[in-house]
C-alpha cells in the first residue's frame, strides 16, 4: 500500500512540474500585472518599464530554476530505482535470481541424466 502512495506522490509531483512549466510558458509571454500588458507589448513600446521587465525576468528565472531542480530530483530518483539494484520493498531481483538458479538445476539434471544414459549404454555394449 505504501508503494502505491509513493508512486501517486511521484506522479502528483510530476503533474505539478508540468503545470509550472505551463505557467512559465504563459508568463514568458505575458506580464503579471494585467494593466501593464504583455512582455512583448511592453518591449514594443518606445519607452519600456524596465522595473516591470526586470521583475518578470527574475520571476521567470526563479521559476525555471525551480523546475530544473524538481526535474533533477525526479531524474535522480529514477536512476536509483532503474539501476537494477533491488530497492526497499522490491523482491524482483531475488525472484529472478531464484528462477535462474532453478533453471540451472534443471539443466544440470538434464546433463547428468544424459551422462548416466551414455554410461549405461557403454556398459551394456
Amino acid at each position: 500500500m505504501a508503494t502505491y502512495s509513493l508512486a501517486n506522490e511521484r506522479l502528483r509531483a510530476l503533474e505539478d512540474i508540468e503545470r509550472e512549466i505551463g505557467a512559465i510558458l504563459q508568463n514568458a509571454g505575458s506580464g503579471y500585472d494585467d494593466e501593464k500588458g504583455t512582455v512583448i507589448l511592453e518591449l514594443s513600446k518606445e519607452k519600456t518599464n524596465e522595473r516591470l521587465l526586470d521583475r518578470q525576468a527574475a520571476a521567470f528565472t526563479a521559476s525555471v530554476q525551480h523546475v530544473e531542480a524538481e526535474l533533477s530530483a525526479q531524474i535522480r530518483y529514477l536512476t536509483q530505482v532503474a539501476t537494477g539494484q533491488p530497492h526497499e520493498g522490491s523482491s524482483y531481483s531475488s525472484r529472478k535470481d531464484c528462477q535462474m538458479a532453478l533453471k540451472r538445476v534443471d539443466y544440470a539434471r538434464l546433463k547428468l541424466s544424459e551422462v548416466a544414459r551414455t554410461c549405461e549404454q557403454m556398459l551394456e555394449n
